[in-house]
């Protein structure tokens, strides 16, 4: 197995690294806190959705930052999982907000007119 790690990383890409994993955290856990406080459903689904892929996209950032400078090539393979999850988390939202109107329309509730 070869040594992946060659050494400590310079000053500016620890920096950006963790400047970009914090506030990947950070979005993640603004999407969480605005899961549990927001009051509706049709309130609550967005925070989630923009939280987890705006935190991957940061997270990613990191991830690339740190192992390109430690492996001395681009490290890009994080950005599929990245991919993955920007293209199947709005997907769902979408799916999970159209089934919740479908079923507040049956029950008669106030919700807005189909286009």
């Amino acid at each position: 197995m070869t040594d992946f790690i060659t050494g400590p990383l310079p000053l500016w890409a620890e920096v950006l690294t963790a400047v970009l994993a914090v506030v990947g955290a950070a979005f993640a856990a603004i999407g969480s806190f605005g899961l549990v406080r927001l009051p509706t459903f049709f309130r609550r689904i967005h925070a989630p959705t923009l939280g987890a892929t705006l935190g991957v996209w940061c997270v990613t950032g990191a991830t690339i930052v740190y192992f390109s400078v430690q492996g001395f090539s681009l490290f890009l393979h994080a950005v599929l999982i990245t991919l993955f999850v920007a293209l199947t988390a709005p997907v769902t939202t979408i799916f999970l907000m159209r089934a919740a109107l479908f079923r507040e329309r049956q029950k008669g509730g106030d919700v807005p007119p189909p286009t």
